[in-house]
């Protein structure tokens, strides 16, 4: 089974620099998968984050996040390659923009050299390329590109590891009754449409671009999984031990 782990800069990253710990339980988890039979493909944030280590600009300018991207996304990958060889595993970098899935041609040469690094046991760490394309930036942490991935690139599932870690039925900062939702399968247009806030991943904007890749792949007949990337039981037991104990199931 094809999976596409998709980590976020909030999980990824503390204090401006990245969380070496919470990287290195995510590398631990995917050589779990993969010895458990899984090919996984990982979607990282985070290469900002690795720059600003390097050199303090101001992050509040586009242009400026595009310069640490460049700087960071090399650190991020040496970061990734000294942690996935402690358990004998070779990981590769895969730098995509948007449009590749705008052009069938791109796009199929693209699975091509993710299928062959698969069969190999390697993991393609897949990025949006910063530096040249600043949707990601700006926008979706990724998201969009995430679900792009896992559609385009044949997997059965997107897992979201976040800050949140689930889809509730009200913003859980705002009412202490809010329960989350074992399984969606319908997401409404309203909740697709609000309003974008992404300093704030609770509220109903934060989670819009979240919402709208499950949609995307729901209607693709593809499955999404969206928990925390703090604590990594609730994705452990759903991906290896097949239970479902916490989190939030997207499908059709």
């Amino acid at each position: 089974m094809r999976v596409v782990l998709k980590v976020g800069s909030h999980v990824l990253s503390e204090n401006g620099a990245i969380a070496k710990e919470r990287m290195l339980a995510l590398v631990e988890l995917i050589a779990q998968l993969q010895k458990s039979g899984y090919e996984v493909i990982l979607v990282s944030s985070g290469a900002v984050a690795a720059g600003y280590t390097q050199l303090q600009l101001d992050r509040s300018s586009v242009a400026n996040k595009q310069a640490l991207a460049a700087i960071g996304q090399p650190l991020l990958l040496k970061m990734y390659q000294e942690k996935f060889a402690r358990f004998g595993v070779i990981c590769s970098q895969v730098l995509l923009s948007a449009d590749v899935f705008d052009s069938r041609k791109a796009t199929k040469h693209a699975k091509v050299a993710v299928d062959t690094l698969l069969a190999n046991k390697v993991v393609p760490i897949i990025n949006e390329n910063d530096t040249v394309s600043i949707e990601e930036l700006v926008f979706g942490d990724n998201d969009r590109l995430s679900a792009h991935v896992t559609h385009y690139f044949d997997a059965e599932m997107l897992v979201i590891l976040s800050d949140i870690d689930a889809l509730y039925d009200k913003d859980p900062n705002r009412y202490k009754d809010a329960k989350p939702r074992a399984v969606v399968t319908h997401i409404s247009q309203e909740e697709l449409e609000a309003e974008h806030t992404p300093n704030n991943e609770f509220a109903t904007g934060g989670i819009v671009t979240k919402l709208q890749s499950a949609h995307f792949l729901m209607t693709h007949h593809r499955k999404m999984f969206l928990t925390s990337g703090f604590d990594l039981s609730d994705v452990k037991s759903f991906l290896i031990d097949g239970e479902h104990k916490g989190g939030t199931l997207f499908l059709n």
